[in-house]
């Protein structure tokens, strides 16, 4: 399986825009640059939609993981805070913090911890991932 994602840019770093779009058209001309990124104004980013891939993939390999081990998600919430840093004359991803609140009808703790962390180091985009990883999960 291959998709893609794709993004335009003009102009410089700092007066520069961009726009980012999915093959899927979830996204399309999406705009982001310089102030979305690093001063908090509207648009996305890079790490956001980073962050937003790795929930999703994280959830759904839990959601698998879970019932290979005979149980089902009532509902499962999960954030993935991305961390950019800089480091020595540039940037780097140093860290994604997993989030997840889940409600799991007969699951005691510790298995949905276990499986919580068999999710975290399994899915694709950890895998993809070349930095810590943490996760805090909660049965509700």
């Amino acid at each position: 399986m291959k998709t893609h994602g794709s993004a335009v840019w003009s102009g410089g770093i700092k007066d520069g825009k961009g726009a980012i779009s999915t093959q899927s058209g979830a996204m399309k001309d999406y705009p982001y640059g310089f102030a979305s990124r690093f001063e908090g104004k509207p648009g996305t980013n890079p790490e956001e939609l980073i962050g937003a891939a790795h929930a999703g993939c994280f959830t759904m390999a839990l959601s698998l993981i879970l019932g290979e081990a005979g149980y089902t998600a009532e509902k499962m919430d999960t954030r993935a805070e991305v961390t950019l840093d800089k480091v020595d004359d540039g940037f780097s991803i140093t860290a994604v913090h997993l989030t997840l609140q889940a409600k799991i009808p007969g699951a005691d703790n510790a298995k949905f911890q276990e499986l919580a962390a068999k999710a975290k180091a399994g899915c694709p985009v950890s895998k993809l991932l070349n930095t810590s990883i943490t996760l805090d999960a909660t049965l509700l």
